[in-house]
């Protein structure tokens, strides 16, 4: 048989036939696959498609011979053994891992079911289908007893029975009966007559038809698991690497297509015979930080990408010497961590607060022309500062990112690779000319949406409200990574209050990242009356410094109380004191906050003193004013 013929041709094999190899340790993945990707829901369709017997896609193999052509691993959670691979799976991984895993129900975080209605004797479970399927039961583990999953019922055979769901593994294809008579036995146990009640006999018939009835109905979906039909085409033995590659990638862009990631993955596999995945493991174990800020995968390729002089996108990274990213891996690291440690000293710490991401992968690259101590250090940083700042703050990257990224870190590193560098050069990146990408207004400041989201306006104001240390209202601590885990977005303005005066409170100027306590039943309050209320207050004087870290001014927010003769305004009243009392903080934060942005996308490190008006000394930047 040809290599045309045996490749396009599709052949039978149930799912017993799959059960064995895997468990034998003869089938096994090309270590450039991707890992596990389908979720709870995915699992669900295929198993639901395999007991309702219905067709399912190909699945693609490539034959091994005496030599394995690919580094390979087990599918997950298969027992590992010593014998010859015979067969190397380049497409169905996720299908497969699915069957095994789901018949071994041995997933952490949920536990599937049969649901077989006839049996559900439980009311108000919330478990409720019209017909046989497959129901996936979340589970949880508390810190108390990390031992115990939760809900309990899922383990315990009889509360299963009684909500008419039975666990796939008991359909596990080879001999299981015993399994499945202890499994039954037990479900049905509680059901069983006492000796000498009445009608013991006719209920213990009736049990007995149940049980039979139960074990019917498992065996014959165990029967019809095994038999289940996953056909499959095969390469044949002889297949050189680089042809397997190619039918694999073309395999996986024509149908469900590959990430960025795992088409370079396999690049790298066949040209560089390395494993990318074992590359940025390394990294991950190495520099956890790196994760922080979104998907390292893509960042990763990003940074190589341009120091390859290529676009930082699919087409450039798919055009990039993949021997030479091998090569070069080292320097991509390095880069990415030391851009990591610089933004994390101006208070950039995770995706979440990101305003711009581009940005990771330009600053990255970049370092990796920089020395790491000296002058040329202190320029360097007060360039690549500015150039951080002016995307956060302008529109520079709100389209066309990629290629605009590119042409950036082109004109960073000219300047970068000059002798000497002033802030005057700076106007040669095109992210920094104020012409094309000017600063927000404040009015445009004001405008700015709550930062939670992924605005990127109010991510940078959010940014910056965080540069100068944004200590903590209760405990003082200054921001950091792990300090963020613990703090909410508040409102400085209580949204209860603002809403009472029909004023929108989602504002990025009128929130800050604190920690507080959990009562959540405070309502309409004065904004200081609001935090006092919210945190374990300190005195008055430390308090007022914390806040300024915010860029948030005491005193005006002490004035702003709405009571009259010991009598919360309302009405007409509210609305008019309260608009004025928030246009003004708004309009007084928006130019602090605007000080603070010019000082930064010029590259400097403003103090507390230069960004509030009453304290500046030799810098008044030009602001607009809101309207």
């Amino acid at each position: 048989m040809t290599i045309l013929q045996q490749s396009s041709r599709a052949q039978d094999r149930n799912l017993g036939t799959w059960y064995v190899q895997i468990q034998a340790g003869t089938l096994k993945l090309p270590r450039f696959q991707r890992f596990e990707a389908w979720d709870r829901w995915r699992v669900v369709g295929f198993l639901n498609t395999v007991i309702r017997n219905l067709p399912v896609g190909i699945t693609l193999l490539l034959q091994v011979g005496d030599k394995e052509q690919f580094i390979s691993r087990y599918i997950a959670t298969a027992p590992e053994s010593n014998a010859r691979v015979t067969e190397h799976l380049l497409d169905g991984q996720q299908r497969l891992t699915a069957f095994w895993r789901a018949v071994h129900n041995n997933y952490e975080s949920e536990t599937y079911f049969i649901y077989l209605p006839e049996f559900d004797t439980h009311a108000d479970d919330g478990i409720e289908y019209d017909e046989m399927t497959v129901h996936c039961q979340p589970r949880w583990v508390k810190k108390k007893d990390p031992t115990v999953r939760y809900p309990v019922w899922a383990d315990t055979p009889a509360r299963c029975l009684e909500r008419g769901l039975v666990p796939v593994d008991l359909l596990c294809p080879g001999d299981h009966g015993p399994r499945v008579e202890k499994w039954i036995a037990d479900a049905t146990a509680a059901q069983e007559p006492e000796e000498g009640a009445p009608d013991a006999l006719k209920h213990y018939r009736e049990l007995e038809r149940r049980r039979q009835d139960l074990r019917s109905t498992i065996t014959a979906l165990r029967e019809r698991v095994t038999h289940f039909n996953l056909p499959f085409l095969s390469l044949p033995v002889g297949t050189t690497a680089d042809v397997a590659l190619r039918v694999f990638v073309n395999m996986n862009t024509n149908s469900k297509p590959l990430s960025m990631y795992d088409l370079t993955v396999a690049k790298v596999e066949g040209v560089a015979g390395a494993s990318l995945h074992a590359l940025q493991e390394k990294t991950e174990a190495a520099h956890v930080e790196l994760s922080h800020y979104g998907d390292l995968s893509l960042t990763l390729l990003n940074t190589a990408a341009l120091l390859q002089n290529r676009m930082p996108n699919q087409g450039g990274v798919a055009a990039m010497d993949m021997t030479a990213l091998v090569n070069a891996w080292p320097r991509v690291e390095r880069g990415l961590v030391r851009a990591a440690n610089f933004m994390a000293r101006q208070h950039i710490y995770d995706e979440e607060r990101l305003p711009s991401a581009p940005v990771v992968a330009v600053i990255a690259a970049c370092l990796d022309k920089v020395p790491e101590d000296g002058d040329a250090l202190g320029r360097a940083e007060q360039l690549l500062r500015a150039y951080m700042w002016s995307a956060f703050f302008t529109t520079r990257y709100e389209g066309a990112a990629a290629t605009r990224a590119y042409q950036d870190f082109k004109a960073l590193v000219e300047l970068l690779e000059r002798p000497q560098l002033s802030p005057i050069d700076y106007v040669h990146v095109p992210g920094l000319d104020r012409v094309d990408y000017p600063l927000p207004t404040a009015e445009q400041l004001i405008r700015a949406g709550w930062p939670k989201g992924m605005d990127r306006l109010a991510r940078a104001v959010l940014a910056v409200n965080l540069h100068f240390g944004a200590l903590d209202f209760a405990d003082g601590h200054p921001v950091s990574y792990d300090s963020l885990r613990r703090r909410e977005y508040h409102h400085v303005f209580p949204d209860a209050l603002l809403q009472e005066a029909e004023i929108e409170s989602f504002l990025a100027l009128n929130c800050a990242l604190v920690t507080w306590r959990t009562n959540r039943s405070i309502g309409r309050k004065d904004p200081l009356a609001y935090l006092k209320d919210r945190v374990e207050w300190s005195d008055e004087q430390t308090v007022r410094q914390r806040l300024r870290t915010h860029l948030l001014d005491y005193e005006a927010l002490s004035k702003a109380t709405y009571e009259e003769s010991g009598k919360p305004l309302e009405g007409e009243a509210l609305k008019v004191r309260l608009r004025a009392d928030f246009e003004s903080f708004l309009e007084k934060r928006a130019v602090i906050v605007a000080a603070a942005a010019e000082h930064l996308a010029d590259g400097r490190l403003p103090t507390l003193e230069q960004v509030f008006p009453n304290s500046q000394s030799n810098h008044s930047p030009a602001i607009a004013t809101a309207a």
